[in-house]
């Protein structure tokens, strides 16, 4: 049978979620948790592959197994197994097809920048210090221009390997929750570094680097080097990862 997990980790310490020789990451070790509760080799399939250094409330994996234990009882079993900054939050089965990857799905990210004259220690691996204050109305003035369906080459690492760059965003806000800044980003899917590229460009927005209308001719550029710079992954979370058409975790 096929099983659905959610997956919660602080990826402070992890080399991302995509298994690499040498270096822990997050599916190395819900691969191992899931062999020691089943004695035999298990390998998940997910369905973002975060990078170093980012935090997730809710990413997803799928991996088959044969097995009497009940598919919500999974997660327990698991979570004994793993490490305090990795849990597995749900577990239900699905049907054998489904794959995280090849499903419409709706991923919602916040890049959290933290302003004040000093950093907050306790919030240092979770935000982005600055001790300015960007000028948040210009930052969402820019938003507008990213909003929608297009070529998102400007946002993406030189190095992103994908077919297309085209990328839809149903939602690009910008929110203050006392001295953090959140930018709050809501798409079908994203590029290699492409959200701490945007927050990178937002910024400078905010601190009259660039008009708010420039990021407009940034994303018809198509080229990297028009876009402001990539963020710190501290301060990106996963904070949402919704399905079309399929019931929610």
């Amino acid at each position: 049978m096929r099983i659905l997990l959610r997956v919660a980790y602080d990826g402070t310490k992890y080399h991302g979620w995509q298994v690499q020789p040498g270096v822990s990451t997050i599916e190395g070790e819900v691969n191992n948790a899931l062999s020691a509760v089943f004695d035999r080799k298990i390998e998940v399939t997910g369905g973002s592959r975060t990078d170093a250094g980012v935090h997730a409330l809710c990413n997803v994996a799928v991996f088959d197994v044969d097995t009497r234990m009940e598919p919500g009882k999974i997660a327990y079993a698991a979570n004994v197994r793993l490490p305090e900054d990795i849990r597995v939050r749900s577990s239900k089965l699905v049907p054998p097809d489904f794959h995280p990857r090849k499903r419409e799905s709706v991923k919602t990210y916040e890049y959290r920048i933290y302003r004040a004259d000093f950093p907050m220690p306790v919030r240092r691996l979770y935000t982005y210090y600055t001790h300015r204050q960007p000028d948040v109305a210009a930052m969402s003035e820019a938003t507008a221009y990213l909003e929608g369906t297009h070529d998102f080459k400007s946002f993406c690492s030189p190095h992103t390997q994908v077919e297309s760059t085209v990328r839809t965003i149903h939602l690009l806000d910008i929110r203050e929750e006392g001295q953090e800044l959140v930018i709050l980003v809501s798409g079908n899917g994203f590029l290699y570094n492409m959200v701490r590229i945007i927050a990178g460009t937002l910024l400078e927005v905010g601190f009259g680097r660039y008009h708010p209308e420039h990021v407009r001719e940034i994303l018809e550029g198509t080229d990297r080097e028009l876009a402001g710079p990539t963020l710190p992954p501290s301060g990106l979370t996963l904070t949402g990862y919704r399905f079309v058409e399929f019931p929610r975790l």
